[in-house]
This record gives C-alpha cells, sequence and structure tokens, in this order.
C-alpha cells in the first residue's frame, strides 16, 4: 500500500462535546448517518463515534449504540465505523466493554493508561470538571482480548508515553495482532500537550508492525494531524475534539475539518485513503 496514502477519521461527537458549543454535533442516529456521509464524501474513509441519548447526553446503552452504528451503515455501507469504549464519565469497565462485544464494529478504541481527565481554564489553571479516567492493566488486557476475539479491530489510544509504554508491556502477552493501530492524543487536560519533539520520540518507539494517526484537542487539533501527515502517519478530526475549523470560525460539521484534512495532505503529495484502502493499511477484515 503506498505511504502516499493517508487515512482521515473523523470523530463525530465524543462524550463531552454539545450543541451549546456547535449546533452541528449529532445527537440521533439519524443525525450521526447523515454527518458520517458528508465525512465520507469530504474524503473521510472511518468515523469514530460516541452514540447519544436524544437529549445529547453520552450512552452506554447497546441499542442506541447499535441504532446509531447501523444508520451509519445503512447510510454509507463501506465506511468503516470505530465505537468508542470510553462511553461517558462513571461507567462501569463492564458498560463500557459489553457494548463493543454485542455490536461489534470493524474498530473500537482501547484506552491504555488511569489518568486526570478534566476540564482546566488554559489560562487561568482553573479546574472546572475534574474526572479521574480508569484504564487498568486488567482493563487493558480484558478489553483488548474481548475485542480481537470478536474480530473487532483496537485502535490504541495513547495520551501519553506511558499509555504507549503499557501497551507494549500488556501485548508481550500476544493478546494484539498486527498492524498495531496507535492514536496519538494531544491536548486533553491531564494528558500531553502537543510537542513535536515528544511526537517525534514517541513515533520512533512504536513496536515494529504498527500505524499511526494522531488526533489534537481544540487548537491543537491541526498543527497535530499536519505533523502527523508530514512524518507518513494519519490524521483525525472531528468536533468531538475541536468545534471550529483554523480560522477559528465554527466548524459547520466535522466534514468541513475533513475538508481540511485533505488540504494539509494534499500540501505533501498524500491522497485519502478510500474504507477499503484503510482496512488493508490497518488489517481490518470485516465490513
Amino acid at each position: 500500500m503506498s505511504d502516499k496514502k493517508v487515512i482521515i477519521t473523523a470523530a463525530l461527537a465524543g462524550a463531552g462535546t454539545f450543541r451549546n458549543q456547535n449546533p452541528a454535533v449529532p445527537y440521533l442516529p439519524k443525525e450521526f448517518a447523515d454527518e458520517a456521509e458528508r465525512c465520507y464524501k469530504a474524503g473521510a474513509a472511518m468515523v469514530h463515534v460516541h452514540a447519544r441519548q436524544d437529549d445529547g447526553m453520552p450512552t452506554h446503552d447497546v441499542d442506541r449504540i447499535r441504532a446509531t452504528h447501523d444508520a451509519i451503515k445503512e447510510r454509507v455501507p463501506n465506511l468503516i465505523v470505530n465505537l468508542s469504549s470510553a462511553v461517558g464519565m462513571f461507567k462501569t469497565a463492564e458498560q463500557r466493554i459489553t457494548q463493543i462485544v454485542e455490536v461489534k464494529p470493524s474498530m473500537a478504541s482501547l484506552n491504555t493508561n488511569t489518568m486526570n481527565f478534566g476540564i482546566v481554564d488554559r489560562n487561568t489553571g482553573q479546574v472546572m470538571i475534574d474526572y479521574v479516567f480508569e484504564n487498568t492493566f486488567t482493563m487493558l488486557q480484558d478489553f483488548g482480548k474481548a475485542m480481537e476475539t470478536n474480530n473487532v479491530k483496537p485502535e490504541i489510544e495513547c495520551y501519553d508515553f506511558g499509555g504507549l509504554d503499557n501497551f507494549i508491556l500488556i501485548g508481550k502477552q500476544g493478546i494484539f495482532s498486527k498492524p498495531y493501530n496507535v492514536n496519538f492524543v494531544w491536548g486533553v487536560a491531564g494528558g500531553q500537550r502537543f510537542r513535536p519533539e515528544a511526537f517525534v520520540a514517541m513515533v520512533h518507539a512504536l513496536p515494529e508492525g504498527s500505524n499511526f494517526t494522531t488526533c489534537g484537542v481544540g487548537i491543537e487539533q491541526f498543527p497535530a494531524i499536519t505533523m502527523s501527515c508530514l512524518m507518513g502517519g494519519h490524521m483525525r478530526v472531528g468536533l468531538e475534539d475541536n468545534t471550529r475549523v483554523p480560522s477559528g470560525e465554527l466548524a459547520k460539521g466535522s466534514y468541513e475539518q475533513v475538508e481540511w484534512a485533505v488540504k494539509i495532505a494534499s500540501c505533501f503529495g498524500r491522497e485519502p485513503a478510500t474504507p477499503d484502502e484503510a482496512r488493508k493499511i490497518m488489517g481490518i477484515t470485516q465490513k
């Protein structure tokens, strides 16, 4: 597969982005399907999904998650759907993994370390939401086994260097199949800020047989995906991570950020991968 191909993922909603921040955030299954189709037409090969209740609150309800997943697949059958195993604050490990095992998406996120995960004013340091995101070694092991057993390709979420080291350590059990697909997450309050030198170090520390992509929160989104593309990796955008476009204006939807990612990739002579090309790169065997 040519390294000119770049996989663009659109994270459509997240668990903490609401319509008071951007009215384009989808809540209903049909709205997810509409936005997924727009992202696909703009150049995305995959969408990352946190299903919502009608009022916009994140949910672990299997029926609602399945309805959202299936609405997307019915609208755009070839699109890769990546479900989150982090379905909101204060969810149990069972609630987080059961919906993955029941729905069996092509890919699902797999978080790698317990960490602070909050909302903090970057200018003043004032803590507005304080939460500990639990991802123990046992959860990393058990979630990984459940995903691989059910033919769900894990997307390894690394919020700092420790998360990558945790994955490498637990991976010695032979749980994970190659190629590994690692997503570097930058800018979460409790994770690490985007620093180019840290990015380079993490790429160089990846185990053999790894792909990497990246996403960044807020203003870190576009610098992070640009560096990932420059280094031969892949790109994630979407309203989960950032509600705006580089001009500072509210994005019309995740699809508009996909359009920006395509422009950035073209500057480096890279082309958006189709979903089938992305499956081949990432080792995904199911539709």
